[in-house]
């Protein structure tokens, strides 16, 4: 087994890990795992497969990340039905001051409880998006409001339930998605909105939330960096991420197999670690891209190590 954690973290196929998973895995550790729908058909079967992952890296603490925020982005669909749970339900409710607390800590209770019962330690969520009044807003009910103050204070009560809990938020999607009707899952979008506006309002929310993880948005902001989206732009990353929003953890891109990025999955990924990302996400299970991109993926650096110790003491230990 190789101890040594790899800059990248990938999604698998199925209900169980399969044998040229396993093997895979026994040979190129990631440094997490993140599980989709298609990996969940019950308590009982996510549990057994989270706690057959940390038993093959050998690491109760091993990552295993999933994004379960409610509404249209439920993973746990077999599970519970939370369709009216989104986001903009709950912004609604605190802007309306119709008790959102009960309701909020409600759901947040009951997510927390499935996480911790099936070994899952990482959350990514909440999104820090702004909520823009357009119909084809591909964000839309995802973001908690337009209100800047809304978006934060339900942002940090999220964190902090979370952390309570023992499990691990990741915000997204920095520095800003919420201002395109675009699918970065299926086209590439430009933002053309100049830099005074975007610290004004898309990047402030991310200013002004703290997390141990933030996960890239596939965005062209044009008048920033015309060449290169977010995810690949180093001037981005180090100027915009780093030095204004002054966000200091581990930096995860959004998914390498979105149609927002061109070129060869190898070239995806060079590009994004060079552009200063600490970590790859590889979200569609392909093993044949998985050993490709295993070539090319170094070990985390000595910033990313550290901070994944602080990370990992924050997990629950109770499975595996």
């Amino acid at each position: 087994m190789i101890n040594k954690s790899h800059s990248i973290i990938f999604g698998i196929s199925g209900f169980s890990l399969t044998a040229n998973e396993i093997d895979f895995f026994k040979k190129f550790r990631p440094w997490g795992i993140i599980l989709f729908a298609r990996n969940i058909n019950s308590l009982f079967q996510l549990k057994n497969l989270t706690e057959s992952i940390k038993l093959l890296f050998n690491d109760n603490r091993f990552p295993i990340l999933i994004d379960q925020e409610g509404g249209r982005v439920n993973r746990f669909k077999k599970i519970i039905n939370l369709d009216i749970y989104t986001a903009k339900y709950f912004g609604n409710l605190y802007e309306t001051k119709k008790n959102y607390k009960k309701k909020f800590l409600n759901f947040l209770t009951l997510n927390s409880k499935i996480l911790n019962y099936t070994g899952i330690n990482i959350n990514t969520t909440p999104l820090l998006d702004l909520f823009y009044n357009n119909n084809k807003s591909i964000i839309g009910d995802r973001a908690f409001s337009k209100n800047i103050n809304t978006v934060v204070t339900l942002s940090k009560f999220l964190i902090n339930f979370y952390k309570k809990k023992n499990i691990v938020t990741v915000v997204k999607h920095i520095p800003g998605h919420g201002s395109t009707n675009i699918d970065s899952h299926l086209s590439l979008p430009n933002v053309k909105l100049d830099i005074n506006y975007l610290k004004k309002n898309d990047f402030l929310t991310f200013k002004k939330v703290h997390s141990d993880l933030a996960m890239t948005a596939h965005i062209l902001y044009s008048k920033i960096d015309k060449n290169f989206c977010a995810t690949q732009s180093k001037y981005v990353i180090d100027e915009i991420i780093r030095k204004y929003i002054n966000f200091k953890g581990i930096l995860i891109s959004d998914d390498i197999s979105m149609k927002a990025l061109k070129g060869s999955v190898e070239y995806r990924a060079k590009s994004i670690l060079n552009a200063g990302c600490n970590l790859l996400l590889h979200c569609n299970g392909i093993i044949k891209e998985m050993r490709k991109l295993s070539k090319i993926t170094p070990v985390i650096d000595s910033f990313t190590e550290r901070l994944t110790i602080k990370i990992k003491n924050k997990f629950n230990t109770g499975i595996c």
